[in-house]
């Protein structure tokens, strides 16, 4: 019997893994996939290219100090920082100039200042003062299952002068009330709502502001670039993983989890059998409840959690092209200013209401949102020489088409039609683009489900929403990441705190709560008792 087996090999999976084989544990990290990674993985989709399957960008993982912890670098991992971390091209047609964001704050609210006025540049300065040290205790309180005295522990302290209601008005708010309150330039609310909406919400929402207001952390740590495409994390997991004795198995699912003895009988497709003392669970939710189910756990309670996690109607799709050149946008100071970083192809907030009012009724937007990045301009391993990768993420697109249309089949298919629709849009912010196309490959809402078992087409596994996050994701009686009536059993994912992106945070966390769980805590000894006493195995 090994110590733990891992199912699934996304970045939090292999983060655990990780954590355990540098405790001396025994692990065996068990995946359906030939590719290492879940989302955060590579591939070659054209030739001499190396095109990700799912995420590009490392936002939060840079800052939790995972990467150091684990030593990665030792393992192959390394970093190039997108700076300009983002660009905001004009509205076309115009010869407005864009808006350059920065690591450095002067080079940015200069930028701000050209596009927008002097006082949106100042008040820009003045929101990344108080919104950056916020922004950090947010990332803290991702560093630990959302307990409530984790997440005191986190935010005490911060500056409450003006009444702690006031505070967490500010917290709880939207994201389009935190900019209304801030600035006046739309073209800056917009491009600011944009990047916040990456987490998925329409910054309509309650609770969003937060999400907004991350940005204020770019001027310290910008999003990076793993050299060879996000999948580069992974495999430096996985060779940390397999330098300290672990294991990991690939194209063999995971079939059913059983609760035998004092372990667990992990069983996969081709009929193996797995005993470890622990689990840890990496996939979606909804996947590992079907494998409990498997394995002879509570219907009756399972089905009950079903129908409190709310999927949503989906989120996005993905064109990913090889291309002659970088996107040349009027505006701009300099191609490379505005292609190192998020591209970020808005200019009124309305844009992003109409996209996401169009995909909660099952519609396409009106017209497609996009999020360009084109990162072969930091690392131009990834491409072919002589040739450009760029990546086209579109929100929102819904999973199920109201029109009784399907994005599998047709002539030609939906998705290569969107597909069609998205490159047009690019080209109306970089005439020209779509001429500079050589190769491309789509990814729809369905395509991401298949490959990547993003149910629903959801990257976030579930919705981001406020009562899906912090100690209600993906619902409470998940949310501590232990299943109630399965001892010894962990979930990580983007189905638990602090949610999707590539943070590792709750890889750690999941580790972390199964090393004190076997060393006695007493903290786990009192989660294991409740776990022992409410519903679970038949």
């Amino acid at each position: 019997m090994i110590d733990a087996a891992v199912v699934g090999s996304g970045h939090n999976a292999l983060v655990s893994a990780a954590y355990l084989t540098d405790a001396g544990w025994s692990v065996r990290v068990l995946e359906r996939d030939t590719v290492v990674g879940g989302a955060a993985s590579t591939v070659e989709r054209f030739p001499g290219h190396k095109v990700d399957r799912g995420s590009s960008a490392h936002i939060m993982i840079r800052q939790t100090g995972i990467i150091e912890e684990l030593r990665l670098a030792d393992h192959g991992l390394r970093y190039l920082d997108c700076d300009p971390w983002a660009f905001a091209p004009p509205p076309p047609g115009t010869d407005e100039p864009g808006i350059v964001f920065s690591v450095d704050l002067d080079a940015t609210c200069a930028s701000i200042e050209a596009a927008c006025g002097r006082k949106d540049a100042d008040a820009y300065r003045a929101f990344v003062a108080l919104w950056g040290p916020r922004s950090a205790r947010v990332m803290k309180s991702f560093g630990s299952p959302p307990t409530g005295r984790a997440l005191l522990s986190s935010f005490w302290g911060m500056d409450a002068s003006d009444g702690a209601a006031a505070l967490s008005r500010e917290f709880l708010a939207s994201g389009d009330s935190l900019l209304n309150q801030w600035f006046d330039s739309e073209r800056l609310k917009a491009a600011l709502a944009w990047f916040g909406a990456q987490s998925g919400p329409p910054m309509s929402e309650p609770g969003t502001a937060p999400m907004v207001a991350f940005n204020a952390l770019m001027h310290t740590t910008p999003p990076g670039r793993a050299v060879g495409g996000s999948g580069a994390l992974s495999v430096a997991l996985r060779t940390k993983i397999e330098a300290d004795g672990g294991t990991v198995s690939l194209g063999d699912a995971v079939v059913s989890v059983t609760r035998v003895g004092d372990g667990w009988s992990v069983r996969t497709a081709s009929g193996e059998e797995v005993r470890a003392r622990t689990v840890i669970a990496g996939c979606h939710i909804l996947t590992t409840l079907d494998l409990l189910d498997a394995g002879g756990f509570d219907t009756a309670t399972t089905e009950s959690w079903r129908r409190q996690i709310d999927v949503g109607p989906g989120i996005g799709m993905v064109v990913r092209a090889s291309t002659s050149s970088l996107p040349q946008y009027p505006g701009a100071p300099s191609v490379e200013a505005s292609t190192r970083g998020l591209q970020l192809l808005v200019h009124d907030r309305a844009q992003l209401r109409r996209a996401h009012g169009a995909a909660s009724a099952g519609d396409l937007p009106p017209a497609p949102v996009v999020l360009a990045m084109s990162f072969s301009a930091v690392d131009p391993s990834i491409a072919k020489p002589g040739e450009h990768q760029v990546s086209l993420w579109s929100q929102w697109h819904p999973y199920r088409l109201a029109d009784g249309r399907s994005w599998r089949g047709g002539s030609p298919e939906v998705a290569e039609l969107e597909g069609d629709r998205i490159i047009a849009e690019v080209d109306k912010y970089a005439p020209g683009f779509a001429d500079s196309i050589l190769q491309r490959h789509t990814q729809s809402p369905w395509d991401l489900e298949q490959e990547l078992g993003l149910i629903g087409g959801n990257v976030m596994h579930v919705e981001m929403s406020l009562h899906q996050m912090m100690m209600w994701r993906p619902m409470p009686a998940l949310a501590d990441m232990t299943v109630p009536g399965a001892p010894s059993f962990f979930l990580t994912g983007a189905s638990m705190h602090p949610g999707g992106g590539v943070s590792g945070s709750s890889g750690r966390s999941a580790a972390r709560l199964a090393i004190a769980e076997r060393a006695g805590s007493p903290l786990k000894r009192v989660a294991s008792r409740l776990s022992a006493a409410l519903p679970g195995r038949r």
